[in-house]
């Protein structure tokens, strides 16, 4: 009999774990505040801090002017003075108009004091397409911010990462860059109570497989799992593998699965030119793992055009379950 408490496998939505997660650093840290546009009484663009404003009050949950460069630099300076800033996004494709903070505060400062100084700030970024919002708030801008040394840019794909990774985030003396998938506030999931954390820059094997790997990140981990099951029942035995962190990468178990299967389908929302498949496949290709390969590795990406506002379209642009599977038939049967 399983050993696991009615607690433990409680459920929550990835939204209510990423609150909670907050709610257990507010409490447990008075240098924890919140900020961001319409985080207070509204609660939030998608309601995940909800009515912590309620509870901590607007010294520690507080709105800021919109102005996402405003915003961004107080988060950066308040975390230069020694408190740790949770500052929200909207949307990702609003990190745009903060870039100087993020880019060339944020991320050098450490570096060029010679590590006297640290900025311990969190930054969430709802991200993705799925909700029909359009080409301005549907990006997937995740590979711009991997780009930058000093930051560090996780997707968590599951309710207990979010919560996890959150916490995580909060302990590490540089900058974390948090990317939510829209779509997935409202999927649910086993979250642990209490105070735990998920390791920045470690991979998990979602499903272990022989035959081919699939390396996905964030709402492209289901679309894999759904694609794998369907592989399993046509004999094609398919691993995968959610990135979880972009940066830093988890080297090391991408690279032993591929070992293992041979073959590699890199499935991720962002434009595959450039993208986060991009470094994962040239991971693999400047390492012995290359030579285990038995056909060429295969990136399925976004399209090269900005994300549709017809819902039609929208799927179009982005991979879905049978792009994967029409990869990995091909990849399995040697037609690639």
């Amino acid at each position: 009999m399983n050993a696991m408490t009615k607690t433990e496998l409680r459920e929550l939505s990835y939204a209510e774990a990423i609150r909670e997660a907050m709610d257990i650093a507010l409490a447990s840290d008075e240098r924890v505040v919140l900020m961001g546009e319409d985080i207070g009484v509204y609660g939030g663009a998608f309601q995940v801090t909800g009515d912590l404003v309620e509870k901590y009050g607007t010294d520690r949950v507080m709105d800021t002017p919109i102005s996402e460069l405003g915003g961004a630099g107080v988060a950066v300076g308040a975390a230069l003075t020694g408190l740790k800033p949770i500052f929200e996004f909207q949307f990702s494709d609003f990190a745009a108009l903060a870039m100087e903070q993020i880019v060339n505060q944020a991320a050098k400062v450490r570096y060029m004091l010679g590590g006297s100084v640290s900025v311990p700030l969190v930054m969430r970024f709802p991200a993705g397409s799925g909700t029909g919002a359009a080409a301005q708030h549907s990006q997937s801008i995740e590979a711009w911010l991997g780009h930058v040394p000093g930051l560090k840019v996780l997707q968590p794909s599951t309710p207990e990462d979010a919560k996890g990774m959150l916490l995580a985030a909060l302990e590490d003396p540089d900058p974390v860059m948090i990317f939510e998938h829209k779509i997935l506030y409202k999927m649910k999931g086993h979250v642990p109570e209490g105070y735990y954390t998920t390791p920045i820059g470690k991979a998990a094997i979602r499903r272990p497989g022989k035959d081919l790997t699939i390396v996905a990140t964030s709402m492209m981990v289901h679309k894999a799992m759904a694609a794998a099951e369907t592989l399993a029942a046509e004999g094609i035995d398919a691993e995968v593998i959610d990135l979880r962190t972009v940066r830093p990468m988890d080297r090391e178990t991408v690279l032993a699965s591929v070992r293992k299967t041979g073959r590699l389908v890199c499935v991720y929302e962002g434009v595959k030119t450039l993208g986060v498949g991009a470094e994962v496949s040239a991971m693999v290709a400047e390492s012995d793992a290359f030579d285990f390969l038995d056909a060429p590795i295969v990136r399925l990406g976004g399209a090269e055009c900005p994300i549709p506002y017809n819902p039609e379209l929208e799927k179009a642009v982005v991979p879905q379950v049978p792009d994967i599977l029409d990869a990995a038939r091909n990849l399995a049967k040697g037609r690639i």
